[in-house]
């Protein structure tokens, strides 16, 4: 799955797989290094399975479907240099529910790099369609054979692609016309058997609905993009070595996310010290009995920096969970020493996750350096909803705060409107503070 790199403890904000992300003015024809995520429709696990006894050995075992299009990944660059593309491909990685490619343009391309990444998943989907949608050989043996047979004493009905197929029958025989192939159903006062795709499926009560009926709703195995794909853009010294290690680790972080649930669980209206939040991450962290705040303004200078950062870890070795909104460099150095020697930490976002029913909300996780914290329960990921943002003790609490620099520095206050940047940052501040006061530690988790 597509997410942020890590660009040390800055505000973050996550990637969204469904955004469309092409940069304006960039040519898509030159010389670069692009990360491209392709989702398959309802991120079914249609290439394999997650194996493995622990996260440093998980693997994905593919399927015959995911195996050809490792294969077809693999053969990339020699199929388009024929077309006339100077491509090579860094990295790849076929997940059971999505591939991730890392690719080189080594020369200006004919046409743009968007027009390589549509034929792959075309040519992907036409495998798909030629080679398994009929045979069934994947299209019915993901996660256990799919087809629903709804019966009583006088009828069966094999729904298949989405079509009810209605299955006439006398005393001996019948007959269910499924995509021109006719599959018959015998039964008796026990058993019955359909034949779906050319192969036998034992149906016992309900099963889950396999992959051809979602297929054939769509025609794509991709999943619906107007974008056509999720990609980023080398830019930074530094980030292709993460590019192509994020693809690499891709196994490791799905077996965490998968046997850690509860720690990747976004949770709405999380309630604490009289304030909501969108949540994720370790929720006792809000119960815990010392806190404290990190809070540096932007002019802070290294020797400042350093003398809270020396009194940051001492609290944090005497028990102390902290809370910071990682916006200032200071906040940010500081956030980052304590992860990186394995403190908890609990860190305010503004703007931080999906929307609420958004299409990918189901499959976010946080990125970069923070899905290793989560991972082993040592971050707590807050963004405060828009009530708690205009919670009137809030904003007079970043009115005082405001009134306070003001004559600090000798000048005249101006209030600052609740909808600007400055208020929000300033807001979360405030908030953070509040949370690791030990007498509002009674957060109500995940509610």
């Amino acid at each position: 799955m597509a997410q942020a790199i890590d660009r040390g403890e800055r505000q973050w904000k996550p990637v969204d797989p469904m955004r469309h992300h092409r940069e304006k003015g960039w040519d898509y024809r030159g010389r670069a290094i692009y990360h491209f995520t392709l989702p398959v429709e309802e991120r079914y696990p249609l290439f394999g399975a997650l194996e493995g006894e622990s996260a440093e050995t998980a693997f994905v075992r593919l399927n015959a479907f995911g195996r050809r299009v490792c294969q077809m990944l693999s053969g990339l660059a020699q199929f388009y240099k024929g077309k006339g593309y100077a491509l090579k491909v860094l990295a790849q990685m076929v997940m059971p529910d999505h591939v991730h490619l890392v690719i080189q343009v080594l020369e200006p391309l004919p046409q743009s790099i968007g027009a390589v990444v549509r034929g792959f998943k075309s040519g992907c989907t036409k495998v798909y369609k030629e080679e398994y949608y009929y045979s069934g050989e994947n299209a019915a043996e993901v996660h256990g054979n799919a087809a629903e047979v709804h019966r009583d004493s006088r009828t069966n009905a094999a729904e298949v692609h989405g079509n009810a197929a209605e299955v006439r029958r006398d005393s001996r025989t019948n007959a269910a016309e499924v995509h021109g192939n006719a599959a018959k159903v015998h039964r008796d006062s026990r058993t019955n058997a359909a034949e779906v795709h050319g192969n036998a499926a034992e149906v016992h009560g309900n099963v889950p609905v396999h992959f051809a009926r979602i297929f054939a709703g769509r025609g794509s195995i991709w999943q619906q993009d107007k974008a056509y794909y999720h990609e980023r853009i080398l830019h930074a010294p530094g980030q292709l070595r993460r590019m192509i290690d994020y693809v690499k680790d891709n196994p490791r972080r799905l077996w965490l996310k998968t046997h850690n649930p509860d720690l990747f669980k976004l949770h709405r209206q999380t309630g604490a010290a009289g304030l909501s939040f969108t949540s994720m991450g370790n929720h006792f962290l809000l119960n815990w009995p010392d806190g404290q705040t990190v809070e540096m303004s932007r002019s802070a200078t290294n020797e400042q920096i350093q003398e809270q950062l020396r009194s940051s870890l001492a609290g944090a070795h005497n028990g102390a969970v902290t809370y910071t909104a990682a916006i200032s460099k200071g906040e940010q150095i500081i956030a980052r020493s304590l992860r990186e020697q394995g403190y908890p930490l609990v860190v305010l976002l503004n703007d931080g996750f999906p929307k609420e029913g958004s299409p990918h909300e189901r499959y976010y996780k946080p990125g970069g350096v923070y899905f290793e914290a989560c991972s082993k329960g040592l971050l707590l990921l807050l963004e405060p909803t828009e009530q708690s943002f205009l919670d009137a003790s809030i904003q007079k609490a970043v009115e005082e705060a405001l009134r306070r620099k003001a004559e600090e520095r000798h000048y005249s206050y101006t209030p600052i409107p609740v909808t600007s940047q400055r208020y929000r940052f300033m807001a979360l501040n405030e908030m953070a503070k509040r949370l690791s006061q030990s007498d509002s530690h009674s957060g109500t988790g995940g509610q």
